[in-house]
């Protein structure tokens, strides 16, 4: 069983938290650690790490005073150097090598944003449960199987975004950047589609943006999709 609590989604800061009943995931840090610790009603003591998908601010805020509280916090070597910050609670780990934190097991995998080495994260617990989180990326290359749990960006649709653009409310600029790091409503349709999907109890459409998406929309097509339960945090 896994159980997951969204404290944040979205550009002002992302941070999730999951567990199994035995210990628990933070997966990412973009908002201040007094807020972690308020959203968890002060009860972190059982959180046995933290994975960070990449260095931009929105998801790796609390870096400094995470490490400072004695948690371990995982990411890439790259997103380790373009934080910048010297401390031993970083563990930067390789892509695509599985390592344990409590009683989970990770394996990184790349995604495709405009960052240094993004990960997203294949999370399974002792009890066989599978925990796919994959966050600002605009294409996810590989297919994974017996999944019961998705934690997935639905960021924007091509068509809002469009109509957006040609009403003048977005610059051209900024649709391009959207495109080249973000995962469409689209493309995440084409994703489900492509990968086993017959053990998913979840779904959770994560970092949704203010002004290129619709909740209702997003939620009503990827259940239509996938028959199967969709969370808008």
């Amino acid at each position: 069983m896994i159980t997951i609590q969204t404290l944040a989604t979205g550009s002002t800061g992302n941070c999730y938290h999951i567990t199994d009943g035995h210990s628990s995931l933070l997966l990412e840090c973009g908002i201040k650690f007094k807020s972690i610790q308020k959203a968890l009603n002060f009860k972190t003591s059982n959180i046995a790490g933290v994975l960070v998908s990449h260095e931009h601010k929105d998801h790796c805020k609390a870096v400094q005073d995470v490490a400072n509280r004695g948690l371990d916090i995982y990411m890439s070597q790259g997103t380790a150097d373009a934080i910048g910050i010297q401390h031993h609670r970083i563990r930067p780990v390789p892509c695509k090598e599985t390592f344990r934190v409590g009683t989970w097991t990770v394996l990184p995998f790349d995604v495709q944003h405009d960052a240094a080495e993004p990960f997203g994260f294949l999370i399974a617990n002792q009890d066989g449960d599978k925990l796919l989180f994959a966050t600002d990326t605009y294409y996810i290359k590989y297919k994974f199987s017996e999944l019961t749990h998705l934690m997935i960006e639905c960021n924007y649709s091509q068509k809002i975004l469009g109509e957006n653009v040609e009403s003048g409310r977005i610059p051209e600029f900024l649709m391009e950047r959207v495109m080249q790091s973000h995962f469409s409503l689209e493309n995440l349709l084409v994703f489900l589609k492509a990968n086993d999907l017959s053990r998913v109890q979840e779904i959770h459409l994560l970092h949704l943006s203010d002004s290129n998406s619709n909740e209702e929309e997003f939620k009503k097509e990827v259940q239509a999709a996938t028959g199967k339960l969709v969370f808008v945090p």
